[in-house]
């Protein structure tokens, strides 16, 4: 079997390889750059991320604010966003001809609402600049030559050499155990980003209804959350949700996705929530309590829900409602308890909590500290974020840095 050398070697046919790879071309059109990727196509996840939007990054253009969306991570991403952030992502689209636009809720995506866009651009890029995609190359062995100082890659089909190795295969457990051979550590992956199974009275039939600025937490926990919150039909999910799911990814996860949830619909005390009633109650006097809800972000649908659930007939009037009935549904808007039993993936975005421990990573160059000349970019690291674009930019800001590493000291 021939072995074929190249100056650098991608495993990882991802968003974080790409970008690694064109921008380490770009900057040193010298070297050999080669990706290898073990599925039949490439970037899979970019294709389908965003609700197949490709959800770029996200507007949050100071650096330590941004690492506060990281629960693994935020401590390592700050140096590096300080070299490459959000607004260099922005540009750096912008003059590779693929526009982007921020949303109402900060979110980035193409102009054209479609990851092809993002998917065309690296595969031009990538064509334009020589760069070589080797497809249906799964890694079988990863070798330090140390006479050479050369690392060597086994896939099931060919052997190839390097000088300089990236590895940004994901959350590819076959990868990690090849990684651990080589003397790195990896916290064990449980997945981040995930919806609650919840079967509760309260929110049966009534998928797709959303409430604005919820509290959502965890009982006997620390993990507290706010944010709007989305009913499915088979539990919640939403904004809130979905960031404690990944603050709470390692607790919950031990508990075996067994646990008590409390959510404060209003994000008010109890006596707020009842100061409210008891103003309806004295100025809607000849109104019927199910007509309309006295909370803006409390839809009418989810109101009489409440009703139902406190046992308040809906056609009382406003001024014939006990004080009794009011503070059992002040008590319910502000603290109903709910038992999640499950987790359910969130639309395509598998997002995992671990991968290499930090601590054996030199984030000035996102090198090994065991191996030199070995590279890490992307989720294959012990780094997630919360939903928004953070995973993307977290991929974009370590390829960048690994092609900086790379580019210039080759």
């Amino acid at each position: 079997m021939a072995t074929k050398h190249y100056n650098v070697l991608i495993v990882g046919g991802g968003a974080a390889g790409f970008f690694t790879a064109i921008n380490t071309k770009e900057k040193n059109q010298d070297l050999s750059v080669c990706i290898l990727e073990k599925g039949k196509d490439v970037l899979q996840k970019v294709k389908i991320s965003g609700g197949g939007r490709c959800n770029v990054t996200h507007a949050c253009f100071d650096p330590k604010e941004l690492t506060e969306f990281y629960p693994r991570g935020k401590r390592e991403l700050l140096g590096p966003f300080h070299q490459f952030m959000t607004g260099d992502t922005m540009e750096w689209f912008e003059q590779k001809g693929v526009p982007l636009k921020i949303e109402a809720d900060n979110r980035i995506f193409p102009e054209s609402n479609s990851s092809q866009s993002i998917i065309d651009c690296f595969l031009n890029l990538t064509n334009t600049l020589g760069i070589e995609i080797r497809t249906s190359e799964g890694v079988k062995e990863i070798i330090k030559l140390e006479d050479e100082k050369l690392w060597k890659i086994s896939t099931n089909t060919a052997e190839y050499t390097c000088d300089h190795l990236v590895i940004t295969a994901g959350s590819s457990k076959p990868v990690w155990k090849l990684l651990t051979d080589l003397g790195h550590s990896v916290i064990a992956p449980v997945p981040s980003l995930f919806t609650f199974n919840i079967k509760d009275p309260l929110l049966t039939d009534l998928p797709g209804v959303a409430v604005q600025n919820v509290e959502v937490s965890i009982k006997d926990t620390k993990l507290i959350s706010n944010g709007p919150l989305l009913i499915t039909h088979w539990g919640t999910s939403g904004p809130a949700v979905l960031k404690l799911s990944a603050f709470g990814a390692i607790l919950l996860a031990e508990k075996d996705y067994q646990y008590q949830v409390k959510v404060n619909w209003l994000s008010v005390s109890k006596q707020q929530a009842l100061d409210v009633l008891f103003k309806a109650k004295k100025t809607d006097v000849k109104s019927i309590l199910e007509k309309r809800s006295p909370f803006e972000t409390i839809s009418k649908r989810l109101w009489s829900r409440f009703l139902e659930i406190c046992t308040i007939d809906g056609q009382t009037k406003w001024a014939d409602v006990s004080n009794k009935s009011l503070e059992l549904l002040a008590d319910k808007l502000t603290s109903t308890m709910f038992h999640a039993q499950g987790k359910s993936t969130f639309k395509d975005e598998f997002v995992t909590a671990g991968g290499i421990k930090l601590k054996e990573i030199n984030f000035k160059k996102f090198e090994s500290k065991i191996h030199p000349n070995l590279f890490f970019a992307g989720e294959i690291l012990n780094i997630d974020a919360v939903t928004g674009g953070f995973n993307f930019q977290n991929a974009w800001t370590g390829g960048w840095v690994v092609s900086e590493a790379i580019a210039y000291n080759s």
